[in-house]
Protein backbone atom coordinates (compact mmCIF):
# COMPACT_ATOMS: atom_id res chain seq x y z
CA UNK A 1 0.00 0.00 0.00
CA UNK A 2 1.30 3.34 -0.75
CA UNK A 3 -0.36 6.63 -0.14
CA UNK A 4 -0.42 9.67 -1.70
CA UNK A 5 -0.71 12.68 0.55
CA UNK A 6 -1.94 15.74 -1.88
CA UNK A 7 -0.70 19.05 -1.72
CA UNK A 8 -2.26 22.43 -2.57
CA UNK A 9 -1.32 26.06 -2.13
CA UNK A 10 -2.80 26.61 1.44
CA UNK A 11 -2.31 23.12 2.60
CA UNK A 12 -0.45 23.19 5.97
CA UNK A 13 -1.10 19.78 7.24
CA UNK A 14 0.37 17.65 4.68
CA UNK A 15 3.75 16.91 6.52
CA UNK A 16 1.43 16.19 9.45
CA UNK A 17 0.08 13.64 7.31
CA UNK A 18 2.78 11.93 5.45
CA UNK A 19 5.29 11.68 8.99
CA UNK A 20 2.09 9.82 10.46
CA UNK A 21 1.28 7.68 7.53
CA UNK A 22 5.66 6.86 6.95
CA UNK A 23 6.28 6.83 10.95
CA UNK A 24 3.70 5.89 13.20
CA UNK A 25 1.48 3.56 10.86
CA UNK A 26 3.92 1.96 8.72
CA UNK A 27 3.07 2.70 5.03
CA UNK A 28 4.80 3.96 2.11
CA UNK A 29 3.54 7.52 1.32
CA UNK A 30 4.62 10.44 -0.65
CA UNK A 31 3.69 14.01 -1.57
CA UNK A 32 1.30 14.60 -4.75
CA UNK A 33 1.47 18.31 -5.79
CA UNK A 34 -2.27 19.73 -6.98
CA UNK A 35 -1.01 20.37 -11.11
CA UNK A 36 -0.15 16.98 -10.88
CA UNK A 37 -2.73 14.61 -13.56
CA UNK A 38 -2.46 10.77 -12.64
CA UNK A 39 -1.78 8.80 -9.27
CA UNK A 40 -0.17 5.83 -11.16
CA UNK A 41 1.79 4.11 -8.59
CA UNK A 42 -0.49 4.86 -5.72
CA UNK A 43 -3.11 2.97 -3.91
CA UNK A 44 -4.90 5.55 -1.77
CA UNK A 45 -4.91 9.08 -0.87
CA UNK A 46 -4.81 11.15 2.20
CA UNK A 47 -6.49 14.87 1.08
CA UNK A 48 -4.85 17.18 4.05
CA UNK A 49 -6.45 19.91 5.93
CA UNK A 50 -5.25 23.37 5.71
CA UNK A 51 -6.50 26.67 3.83
CA UNK A 52 -6.21 25.31 0.06
CA UNK A 53 -6.07 28.07 -2.50
CA UNK A 54 -7.16 30.48 0.18
CA UNK A 55 -10.19 28.79 0.67
CA UNK A 56 -11.63 31.17 -1.80
CA UNK A 57 -15.29 31.24 -2.78
CA UNK A 58 -15.76 28.24 -0.51
CA UNK A 59 -13.37 26.13 1.72
CA UNK A 60 -12.31 23.44 -1.02
CA UNK A 61 -13.94 24.73 -3.62
CA UNK A 62 -11.20 25.87 -5.85
CA UNK A 63 -9.22 22.58 -4.97
CA UNK A 64 -12.22 20.48 -6.18
CA UNK A 65 -10.93 21.41 -9.55
CA UNK A 66 -7.61 20.93 -9.40
CA UNK A 67 -5.85 18.49 -11.74
CA UNK A 68 -5.17 15.60 -9.36
CA UNK A 69 -8.77 15.48 -8.02
CA UNK A 70 -10.34 13.97 -11.44
CA UNK A 71 -7.38 10.92 -10.57
CA UNK A 72 -8.90 10.91 -7.29
CA UNK A 73 -12.39 10.67 -8.17
CA UNK A 74 -11.28 7.81 -10.55
CA UNK A 75 -9.60 6.04 -7.66
CA UNK A 76 -12.27 6.23 -5.15
CA UNK A 77 -14.59 5.39 -8.09
CA UNK A 78 -12.45 2.09 -8.46
CA UNK A 79 -12.51 0.97 -4.56
CA UNK A 80 -9.16 2.73 -3.38
CA UNK A 81 -9.09 4.24 -0.22
CA UNK A 82 -9.63 8.00 0.45
CA UNK A 83 -9.21 9.94 3.53
CA UNK A 84 -9.82 13.88 3.64
CA UNK A 85 -9.39 15.46 7.35
CA UNK A 86 -11.22 19.04 7.84
CA UNK A 87 -10.34 21.05 4.55
CA UNK A 88 -9.66 17.43 2.77
CA UNK A 89 -13.47 16.44 4.08
CA UNK A 90 -14.45 20.25 2.47
CA UNK A 91 -12.99 19.17 -0.61
CA UNK A 92 -14.19 15.70 -0.74
CA UNK A 93 -17.80 17.31 -0.61
CA UNK A 94 -17.15 19.43 -3.36
CA UNK A 95 -15.85 16.91 -5.90
CA UNK A 96 -19.14 15.19 -5.19
CA UNK A 97 -17.30 12.30 -3.54
CA UNK A 98 -19.46 12.83 0.15
CA UNK A 99 -22.86 14.16 0.51
CA UNK A 100 -23.24 17.20 2.40
CA UNK A 101 -21.86 20.29 2.92
CA UNK A 102 -19.33 22.20 5.21
CA UNK A 103 -20.56 25.87 6.51
CA UNK A 104 -19.20 28.42 9.02
CA UNK A 105 -19.15 26.94 12.62
CA UNK A 106 -22.74 27.75 14.63
CA UNK A 107 -20.93 30.14 17.22
CA UNK A 108 -18.91 31.70 14.00
CA UNK A 109 -15.80 31.17 15.81
CA UNK A 110 -12.78 29.11 15.05
CA UNK A 111 -12.85 26.23 16.88
CA UNK A 112 -9.31 24.51 18.56
CA UNK A 113 -9.57 21.92 20.66
CA UNK A 114 -9.86 17.85 21.44
CA UNK A 115 -12.85 16.14 21.01
CA UNK A 116 -14.67 12.71 21.92
CA UNK A 117 -15.50 10.87 18.90
CA UNK A 118 -17.95 7.77 18.53
CA UNK A 119 -17.39 5.47 15.84
CA UNK A 120 -21.41 4.74 14.03
CA UNK A 121 -20.22 2.37 11.49
CA UNK A 122 -18.26 -0.61 11.27
CA UNK A 123 -18.66 -1.93 7.08
CA UNK A 124 -15.78 0.83 6.54
CA UNK A 125 -11.73 0.28 6.59
CA UNK A 126 -11.61 3.54 8.68
CA UNK A 127 -14.22 2.34 10.82
CA UNK A 128 -13.60 -1.51 11.42
CA UNK A 129 -12.55 -2.52 14.47
CA UNK A 130 -12.77 1.29 16.60
CA UNK A 131 -15.19 0.09 19.23
CA UNK A 132 -14.57 2.71 22.12
CA UNK A 133 -14.63 6.47 22.38
CA UNK A 134 -11.91 8.42 20.32
CA UNK A 135 -10.09 11.65 21.40
CA UNK A 136 -8.88 13.46 18.49
CA UNK A 137 -8.24 17.11 17.81
CA UNK A 138 -10.27 19.69 15.76
CA UNK A 139 -8.96 23.20 14.23
CA UNK A 140 -11.51 24.85 12.29
CA UNK A 141 -13.85 27.73 11.82
CA UNK A 142 -15.94 25.88 8.75
CA UNK A 143 -16.93 22.25 10.22
CA UNK A 144 -20.55 22.45 10.41
CA UNK A 145 -21.55 19.63 8.56
CA UNK A 146 -25.03 19.99 6.69
CA UNK A 147 -27.28 18.57 4.14
CA UNK A 148 -30.82 18.66 3.11
CA UNK A 149 -33.82 16.75 4.93
CA UNK A 150 -33.54 13.87 2.13
CA UNK A 151 -29.78 13.28 2.31
CA UNK A 152 -29.62 13.27 5.99
CA UNK A 153 -32.36 10.19 6.06
CA UNK A 154 -30.34 9.00 3.21
CA UNK A 155 -26.96 8.61 5.33
CA UNK A 156 -28.34 8.24 8.71
CA UNK A 157 -30.64 4.84 7.44
CA UNK A 158 -27.38 3.67 4.92
CA UNK A 159 -24.85 3.78 7.98
CA UNK A 160 -22.77 6.57 5.89
CA UNK A 161 -22.09 8.53 9.13
CA UNK A 162 -19.03 7.12 10.09
CA UNK A 163 -18.52 9.51 13.42
CA UNK A 164 -20.26 11.39 15.96
CA UNK A 165 -19.81 14.46 18.45
CA UNK A 166 -20.09 12.47 21.86
CA UNK A 167 -19.48 13.78 25.63
CA UNK A 168 -17.27 11.63 27.54
CA UNK A 169 -19.95 9.10 28.21
CA UNK A 170 -20.77 8.30 24.57
CA UNK A 171 -24.23 10.25 23.97
CA UNK A 172 -24.25 12.90 21.27
CA UNK A 173 -25.15 16.07 23.00
CA UNK A 174 -25.43 19.89 21.92
CA UNK A 175 -22.51 20.66 24.51
CA UNK A 176 -20.82 17.84 23.01
CA UNK A 177 -21.15 19.48 19.41
CA UNK A 178 -18.28 21.75 18.84
CA UNK A 179 -19.46 23.44 15.48
CA UNK A 180 -22.93 23.56 15.24
CA UNK A 181 -23.18 19.99 12.60
CA UNK A 182 -26.49 18.37 11.92
CA UNK A 183 -26.94 15.39 14.18
CA UNK A 184 -23.57 15.74 16.22
CA UNK A 185 -22.52 14.08 12.78
CA UNK A 186 -18.39 14.18 12.54
CA UNK A 187 -17.88 12.61 9.73
CA UNK A 188 -19.50 10.77 6.48
CA UNK A 189 -18.01 7.91 4.06
CA UNK A 190 -19.83 7.81 0.53
CA UNK A 191 -21.96 4.53 0.20
CA UNK A 192 -18.96 1.94 -0.78
CA UNK A 193 -17.37 3.01 2.90
CA UNK A 194 -13.69 3.43 0.81
CA UNK A 195 -13.90 7.33 1.27
CA UNK A 196 -14.36 9.27 4.18
CA UNK A 197 -14.36 12.67 5.31
CA UNK A 198 -13.88 13.87 8.82
CA UNK A 199 -13.14 17.31 10.59
CA UNK A 200 -11.06 15.89 13.16
CA UNK A 201 -7.34 15.10 12.41
CA UNK A 202 -6.46 11.48 12.88
CA UNK A 203 -3.09 12.37 11.77
CA UNK A 204 -2.50 14.69 14.51
CA UNK A 205 -3.56 11.96 16.94
CA UNK A 206 -0.69 8.94 16.26
CA UNK A 207 1.92 9.30 19.11
CA UNK A 208 1.90 9.75 22.65
CA UNK A 209 4.14 12.92 22.55
CA UNK A 210 0.61 14.44 20.73
CA UNK A 211 -1.47 13.56 23.46
CA UNK A 212 -3.43 10.80 21.79
CA UNK A 213 -2.53 7.95 19.53
CA UNK A 214 -6.63 7.34 18.74
CA UNK A 215 -5.72 8.42 15.40
CA UNK A 216 -4.04 5.39 14.58
CA UNK A 217 -7.11 3.38 14.66
CA UNK A 218 -8.77 4.95 11.79
CA UNK A 219 -5.32 5.14 9.63
CA UNK A 220 -4.83 1.65 10.42
CA UNK A 221 -7.18 0.95 7.11
CA UNK A 222 -3.84 1.99 5.29
CA UNK A 223 -1.29 -0.56 6.47
CA UNK A 224 -4.04 -3.08 6.27
CA UNK A 225 -4.22 -2.71 2.16
CA UNK A 226 -7.96 -3.02 2.33
CA UNK A 227 -9.77 -2.49 -1.07
CA UNK A 228 -13.69 -2.85 -0.34
CA UNK A 229 -16.28 -3.75 -3.18
CA UNK A 230 -19.50 -1.20 -3.34
CA UNK A 231 -22.36 -2.01 -0.80
CA UNK A 232 -25.07 -3.92 -1.31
Amino acid sequence: MKVAVLQFPGSNCDQDALWALRRDIGVGADYVWHKETSLSGFDAVFVPGGFSYGDYLRCGAVAAHAPIMRAVVELARAGGLVIGACNGFQILCEVGLLPGALLKNSQEKFVCKSVTLRSESSRSPFTLGVDRLLQLPIAHGEGRFVCDEATLREIESKGQVAFRYVDKSGQPTLASNPNGSQNNIAGVMNESGNVLGLMPHPERATNTLLGSTDGRLILQAFSEGSVISRAG
